[in-house]
């Protein structure tokens, strides 16, 4: 009975320590991944928007688009940006859940019209050498200037204005529609996108 005593002390020590190493190393590597994931999103935001002179991550709107499957809202964020004090284009990340090997999140740049001005894909899992053609240059190139009045927003194949990939189709045209309806949601809120005070204070 001692043995299973001490046995059942020196687990529960075991388990106190390692839950409090585990909580100091979240700790201590909470801030450097969170200023990780924040260059990273400025990287594809300068990718994307027009020049801009403030900070779009700091200028933002959350708006809910949708719910999930359980119910829960889904939420998309608008980053503004700004040269010299005059709103110079938006940018929103929009999720194409439809690509061949799962979801495929797409950064969209737009100016306050509504007209694409960059696109860059954040998060993939496409097969390689086919689907993850999408990262290409000459596939991103087709989006700047469109806009949902001068392009029909479906790859070629389906008769619409952008090209596919060769032996690869569900990957674009998953990508294509995802900002199409980026777009859409964009135009259809666009006065309180533009206008509205940027969470946490003015911009």
């Amino acid at each position: 009975m001692k043995d299973i005593r001490r046995l059942a002390l020196v687990l529960t020590l075991i388990a106190a320590t390692a839950g409090l190493v585990l909580s100091l190393v979240e700790q201590v590597t909470r801030a450097p991944i969170a200023e990780q994931r924040r260059q990273e999103t400025l990287r594809a935001l300068s990718a994307v928007l027009p020049a801009f002179d403030n900070q779009p991550d700091a200028d933002t709107l959350t708006l809910v688009v949708g719910s999930d499957r359980k119910g829960k809202p889904i939420e998309r964020t608008f980053y503004r940006g700004r040269l010299a004090g005059e709103l110079s284009g938006v940018a929103f990340a929009v999720t194409a859940p439809d690509g061949y090997s799962g979801d495929i999140v797409v950064m969209v740049g737009a100016d306050p019209q509504g007209t694409v001005t960059g696109m860059a894909i954040l998060r993939h899992a496409e097969t390689p050498g086919l689907g993850d053609k999408i990262e290409d240059d000459w596939f991103r190139a087709q989006f700047p200037g469109k806009n949902l009045d001068n392009a029909d927003w479906r790859v070629k194949k389906d008769g619409g204005g952008f090209d596919e990939i060769t032996g690869a189709t569900i990957s674009p045209r998953a990508v294509v529609g995802a900002m199409r309806q980026g777009l859409e949601f964009f135009r259809a809120q666009k006065t309180q996108i533009l206008s509205a005070p940027a969470e946490g204070g003015s911009p």
